[in-house]
């Protein structure tokens, strides 16, 4: 039972690891299209 908890856990874990690092990159996407439409603007 123990194992299987800390199983599930971990899992979660990872995977809000991962999550974090995909937002992260999308934002970094959106910021530098952002960046490159002000760019030409001017």
């Amino acid at each position: 039972m123990t194992k299987k908890i800390l199983t599930a856990l971990l899992l979660t874990g990872s995977l809000m690891v991962v999550a974090c690092n995909t937002v992260e990159g999308a934002g970094r996407d959106v910021q530098s299209a952002g960046e490159a439409v002000e760019r030409s603007a001017n």
